[in-house]
């Protein structure tokens, strides 16, 4: 069973995070930020993984510490749940549209964490979010997960874009992250990852 429960208290923020790679979609999110609650659980819900994601953070101070931490923990279940990622289909793509937005995401769980973010937000927040930690969110999970992750995206809407973003995230994490029946190898023509 693919599932991991990962906690991180500090003295910013507290994030509980309960990841079921095998699940249906299941999703129940608190983190206080109802943008980041939405986004969570498009992406669990179009990977149909069962996530879930309890924060608290020092909200007043603003939404750094929570989405940065929320990437962290997150990163941390994803590599408890893969473990030696012996058996995976390790790579996945997906194109996403929504409306006049697209999103394209590649994504290899190579145990390497690297991320390639490309795209234009027209508003400094969205949501109640700085933009720049959409970015950060991804840069946290990939580092500590282990993946390496291309997003490129484009639109008019900064909603539309996001969603597609996460929406095609969850998809290729899913994806990549399945199981090839009858493989029991490390998926990697050097033997380890």
């Amino acid at each position: 069973m693919r599932r991991a429960e990962v906690s991180r208290e500090t003295k910013e923020t507290g994030i509980s995070v309960v990841l079921d790679l095998d699940g249906t979609g299941t999703v129940r999110t608190g983190t206080g930020l109802p943008f980041l609650d939405h986004m969570l659980q498009a992406m669990a819900r179009h990977g149909h993984f069962d996530l879930d994601c309890r924060a608290t953070g020092d909200l007043a101070v603003d939404s750094h510490h929570t989405v940065e931490d929320v990437g962290l923990v997150l990163g941390d279940a994803i590599k408890d749940c893969l473990g030696d990622r012996r058996g995976i289909r390790r790579f996945a793509h997906a194109i996403v549209p929504m409306d006049e937005s697209l999103a394209t995401v590649a994504l290899d769980c190579s145990g390497r964490g690297y991320l390639v973010f490309q795209g234009c937000l027209s508003q400094q927040v969205i949501g109640g979010i700085q933009r720049d930690l959409f970015e950060h969110f991804f840069q946290s999970l990939c580092t500590r997960a282990g993946l390496n992750l291309h997003v490129l995206f484009h639109g008019r809407n900064d909603h539309h874009q996001l969603e597609a973003v996460f929406k095609a995230f969850g998809i290729v994490l899913s994806e990549a992250c399945s199981l090839v029946p009858g493989d029991h190898d490390i998926p990697s023509t050097k033997g380890v990852l």
